[in-house]
């Protein structure tokens, strides 16, 4: 499983993408086999200032054979929009995997 960080118009940080990296792979270790790719996007909406729930993240999740799963999240820092939006990925993975069986 590929796992590709990407900063959409927010400077980027080594420490935030190891720390996401880990939250995917972490959630989604039992189903790596299934998956091609995971895509994490992160935005801070209005990094001009603080705010809250300013910080957003989209994540992809590719199964092979499949079409994509993309969920997404916001909240006011970026390790807890990353933890919680790959517990929304893993959920819905488990969904689609169930519903395919």
């Amino acid at each position: 499983m590929l796992i590709q960080v990407h900063f959409d118009g927010t400077p980027t940080s080594d420490t935030i993408e190891t720390y996401a990296i880990e939250q995917v792979e972490k959630h989604l270790a039992h189903v790596a086999d299934r998956l091609t790719r995971v895509e994490v996007h992160l935005k801070d909406e209005n990094s001009h200032k603080s705010g809250a729930q300013d910080k957003s993240c989209t994540m992809e999740a590719r199964p092979k054979g499949r079409q994509p799963i993309a969920v997404d999240h916001k909240c006011d820092n970026f390790q807890q929009v990353i933890s919680e939006t790959a517990g929304k990925l893993e959920r819905a993975l488990k969904r689609a995997f169930e519903r395919a069986q």
